[in-house]
């Protein structure tokens, strides 16, 4: 996420490759394993942790481009620009043994821009599938908004742990092209960090969660939060021609309402929007007049569910 001076005249791709890989039931915690071990991840992705903050569950590191949990038993790490995040999978892998990993998954979304630095999926399927197999699939329309997905679980998981080698339960609200004077804000000389939170209102919405945040030169912002072993991830880039922000946690149902992804609707106004939710029911928010709507479920071999949303704001 960091930007040179013309920044404002930049497409930049905001959205976030994932990966999430989980490790056999009795490996030893994944939190123990030393800063350095990340510091490696990162840069062989193409970032640099920032900062971290951890509690009893969770160590959440904030990177040049994201964010990176770790928990006992998996890692998240999620990467966006010309990143090349598979390569911190492969490298994880490689690092722990493949014998040693329960199950892996790598999601990203299709580019507005085809970029000689930017991988294709079926490169990075091709480079993944060197080391661990699995399969690929993508959700939605192709010739509208769409992401793969590539999972390498039952393949490496022994009988034992199929029970405990499944991704975590997510939801992913992916905002594009923001409107409005908050959006303006994220853009101006005067914003900072501060500001940002409380113009979200983060601190309400998010009561007794640690947060950790960094506002980028020139603009940019990011942020992780943890609670016990719950997160959630924000990331805003401003620049006009290719704004966005995304919010993502591992917040249950009961305390992830509708309402709170239309808190975040509602302050960036964007015009279109992705709802990408793993192994639980798509929130429901409020249906707005002159929207184009395109809705898909997939059910993963594995035996997870993977449900996707794309709404188009056509018009005031």
């Amino acid at each position: 996420m960091i930007l040179g001076p013309r920044y404002p005249y930049m497409v930049f791709e905001g959205s976030e490759k994932i990966i999430e890989l989980g490790v056999q039931p009795g490996s030893p915690s994944l939190r123990c394993l030393p800063y350095v071990f990340w510091q490696t991840l990162a840069a062989s992705a193409g970032a640099e942790i920032i900062s971290t903050v951890s509690n009893e569950a969770c160590d959440a590191y904030l990177l040049s481009e994201s964010s990176l949990f770790v928990w006992d038993g998996r890692i998240r790490m999620l990467t966006c620009g010309a990143t090349q995040l598979s390569k911190a999978l492969v490298l994880f892998i490689e690092k722990l043994g493949v014998e040693s990993i329960a199950y892996g998954t790598y999601q990203r979304k299709n580019e507005y821009l085809l970029q000689p630095k930017i991988l294709s999926f079926d490169q990075d399927l091709a480079y993944i599938t060197q080391t661990i197999p699995g399969k690929g699939y993508r959700i939605g329309h192709l010739d509208s908004h769409h992401h793969y997905l590539f999972s390498a679980n039952g393949a490496m998981a022994s009988h034992k742990s199929l029970d405990a080698a499944k991704p975590l339960a997510t939801t992913e609200i992916l905002m594009y092209h923001l409107r409005g004077p908050l959006a303006e804000y994220f853009r101006s000389r005067h914003q900072s960090a501060e500001g940002i939170r409380d113009a979200l209102e983060l601190s309400s919405l998010f009561t007794d969660f640690e947060f950790d945040d960094h506002l980028f030169s020139p603009y940019g912002y990011s942020l992780n939060g943890i609670k016990g072993d719950r997160y959630f991830t924000l990331h805003i880039t401003p620049q006009e021609l290719s704004s966005y922000c995304s919010f993502e946690t591992n917040l249950t149902d009961e305390d992830l309402p509708a309402e709170l992804l239309e808190h975040f609707l509602l302050k960036l106004q964007p015009e279109r929007w992705d709802l990408i939710s793993i192994d639980r029911p798509l929130p429901v928010a409020k249906r707005r007049d002159n929207t184009s709507i395109n809705t898909c479920s997939i059910t993963i071999d594995d035996g997870y569910e993977v449900n996707f949303k794309h709404v188009h704001q056509q018009g005031e």
